[in-house]
């Protein structure tokens, strides 16, 4: 019996995380709280770097980039998921699920390298801060962030072409609550081991590059750091880059068990778990992570909120 070819197809079936009707409110519940932190977080991280002064840095002008990407990357799988959880098709067309898929791959590779620009500028700061301005001037700035959108867009559009160029055959039933790659090659009735080898290159170059530029600025950052004599100095210094740590921690951790696996039943069925942590707890903690430990950010949101409250007095 023939295979129907790819382009035949109207809609895929998201199965998500449950059919049971309970349990589907309850994280209906659950994840539009998420989102909705998410979306706020994200937001006035932007909105705060944009208007403040103060947060006019390097430093900041990548983290903005980086709440961005959170958002983007967040709205592009959130909305859909909360709408199947009370719908009985949970469909997604065969044009929306090429669009998801291509853009949480962008966004995913996007900020691999955002988070590596990060590094970079953590290690100008720390082990040349005389020459910190020069080094971080705007162009370069622009071309750190410019790289990461570029690489992370070609790498997306690339891997979600091989991917619909697979015929699906069968039920057409995702095992997962967006459009992945893993469950989707194990629709494809077609030949995939094209697809499996360019995902596992890209995947692991991808991760180990930009995991290298990031474990590399943060050995001589380290050797910086212990050469300095105060302790005051010394947690000053940490202090800067434990927020990057803990957003490359979170992210890189849960990517790497996701991505660098043969997809089968049992991982893509582990895989949806895993992608609670980086879809969802990662753009939602990250605002969190820098907001409470940063003072500049911390100092920045009480003016605009005595702004505020000042101009709704005069008023």
């Amino acid at each position: 019996m023939s295979c129907p070819n790819h382009t035949t197809l109207a809609e895929f079936t998201l199965l998500g995380f449950t059919d049971d009707p309970v349990l589907e409110k309850i994280l209906f519940g659950v994840f539009l709280a998420i989102y909705l932190i998410t979306l706020a977080g994200n937001l006035c991280m932007i909105v705060l770097i944009r208007t403040s002064s103060r947060l006019h840095t390097p430093m900041y002008f990548f983290l903005g980039h980086l709440s961005f990407v959170d958002l983007c990357y967040s709205s592009s799988i959130t909305p859909n998921m909360l709408y199947n959880f009370f719908s009985d098709q949970k469909t997604i067309s065969y044009a929306g699920c090429f669009i998801q898929c291509f853009l949480f791959i962008a966004l995913v590779i996007t900020e691999f390298y955002i988070l590596a620009s990060m590094a970079l500028d953590r290690y100008v700061a720390i082990c040349s801060p005389l020459h910190y301005r020069t080094r971080m001037s705007k162009n370069i700035c622009i071309s750190l962030v410019m790289f990461p959108y570029t690489c992370g867009f070609v790498n997306g559009l690339s891997q979600t072409l091989l991917t619909f160029h697979l015929s699906f055959c069968g039920s057409l039933e995702i095992n997962h609550f967006y459009c992945a790659d893993p469950p989707l090659l194990m629709l494809a009735c077609s030949d995939t081991s094209v697809k499996e080898m360019a995902m596992f290159v890209v995947a692991g170059f991808t991760l180990s590059s930009s995991l290298f530029i990031i474990l590399l600025s943060y050995l001589f950052i380290s050797a910086a750091i212990l050469r300095i004599h105060s302790a005051e100095g010394r947690h000053k210094a940490f202090s800067t880059c434990g927020s990057h740590l803990a957003t490359v921690t979170i992210f890189y951790g849960t990517l790497f068990c996701m991505y660098l696996r043969s997809p089968n039943e049992k991982s893509v069925e582990e895989s949806k778990t895993i992608a609670v942590f980086y879809a969802f707890l990662s753009p939602v903690l990250n605002p969190l992570i820098y907001s409470l430990r940063n003072k500049d950010v911390i100092h920045a949101f009480q003016q605009v909120v005595k702004v505020n409250l000042f101009h709704k007095i005069v008023n």
